[in-house]
Order: structure tokens, then C-alpha cells, then sequence
């Protein structure tokens, strides 16, 4: 019967691994535990007899973690911790000079808000008083050229009444001629007349 080179290395029984014990046999770890195939034995995290190294390798590690930590980590942190705090200052820096002006500025606007203030009320006194002039000026005016109209008034009525009485005094004496001549008959002189209306007057 031919065989194939394949089946012949398939029939072949597996060679024992290199280092590996015969079948049957028990082996030994290098602890000195002895182990019964492959699954057997203590975990070895919990074998009291692996403390000594566990804690060599703890320790190792603690030192390489600390040193990372120390070497690299932590010099990170402290220079972004600067930084943050350089930004931090400067941001408040920047407001502070930023109230400071705000507040010149609104003592400024404050002062020339009074200034305008100011301005306007002297402004509105110096209108007052200019109004209060013109108006006293005006009045003055006024009552001048009412007491000359008086003035005048009074002389044209003194006129009037000077004429009005010495017309009044030809109107008597000439009246008292015609009554003694329509009473008595008899003309008056003139004369007579008048000397006997100045004694009715007087």
C-alpha cells in the first residue's frame, strides 16, 4: 500500500518538548513546588515563598514609578501650574488697569457732566439777567414816554382850560350886556361890564 509523505508525519508520534519530562513523570518548578502537569500548584501572587521577591520587584517598581513621577510628571504639572498661574496674574493685571481707566473715565465724564451743568445754569442767569435788564430797560422807556404823553397831555388840557376860561369870561361879559339891555333898556359899557363880572367872579 503506497503512503504519503504527509500521512507519514501525521502517523508519527509527538516528540516529547525540549526540557520537557518523560510521561509519568511529576515536575518541578524552580520554586521546588512541586506541580502534577500543567494546571497544578498555588497562584503564585499568593505563594508565601515568592514574598521576598514580590516585594523586591514592588519596591523596583515603586522606585521607577516615583522617579517617572519626579523626573518627568511632575515638571509637567508644575510648569502648566506656572503658566496658569503667569495667564492668571496678567489676566488679572489687565483688568485691574482695565477698572482703573473705566474709572478715570467715568470721573471725567462725571466732572465735565458738572462743567456742562455748571455752564448751563450761568447761562440760563446770565439769559435771566439779560432779559430782566432788557425788560427793566424797556419799562423805563415805556414810563418815560408815558409821563412826557402825560406831560403833554397835561399842558394841552392847562391850554384848554386857559382858553376855555377866557372865552368863558367874553361869553359872561357879553351875556351880562345883553341882559341889562333887555331888562333895563340901557346899554352897558363894556367896561361896566367887565367890572361887574370880575366882582361876581372875585
Amino acid at each position: 500500500m503506497f503512503v504519503t509523505y504527509a500521512f507519514a508525519e501525521e502517523a508519527k508520534p509527538a516528540a516529547p518538548a525540549e526540557g520537557a519530562a518523560p510521561a509519568g513523570e511529576v515536575t518541578h518548578t524552580e520554586t521546588g513546588v512541586a506541580q502534577e502537569g500543567g494546571h497544578g500548584g498555588v497562584f503564585p501572587p499568593f505563594d508565601s515563598t515568592t514574598y521576598a521577591s514580590q516585594i523586591l520587584w514592588l519596591a523596583i517598581t515603586f522606585g521607577l514609578f516615583f522617579l517617572f513621577l519626579k523626573k518627568v510628571i511632575l515638571p509637567r504639572v508644575a510648569d502648566i501650574l506656572s503658566t496658569r498661574e503667569s495667564r492668571i496674574s496678567s489676566d488679572l493685571k489687565a483688568a485691574d488697569k482695565m477698572k482703573t481707566e473705566a474709572d478715570a473715565a467715568v470721573a471725567a465724564y462725571e466732572q465735565e457732566l458738572a462743567a456742562a451743568r455748571a455752564k448751563s445754569v450761568e447761562i440760563a442767569n446770565k439769559a435771566s439777567d439779560a432779559a430782566k435788564t432788557d425788560a427793566a430797560a424797556k419799562r423805563k422807556a415805556a414810563e418815560e414816554a408815558l409821563d412826557k404823553k402825560l406831560a403833554e397831555a397835561e399842558a394841552k388840557i392847562s391850554t384848554i382850560k386857559a382858553a376855555g376860561m377866557k372865552d368863558v369870561g367874553k361869553i359872561a361879559e357879553d351875556t351880562v350886556a345883553e341882559i341889562i339891555k333887555r331888562l333895563m333898556g340901557v346899554s352897558a359899557t363894556a367896561a361896566e361890564v367887565s367890572s361887574a363880572v370880575k366882582s361876581v367872579k372875585g
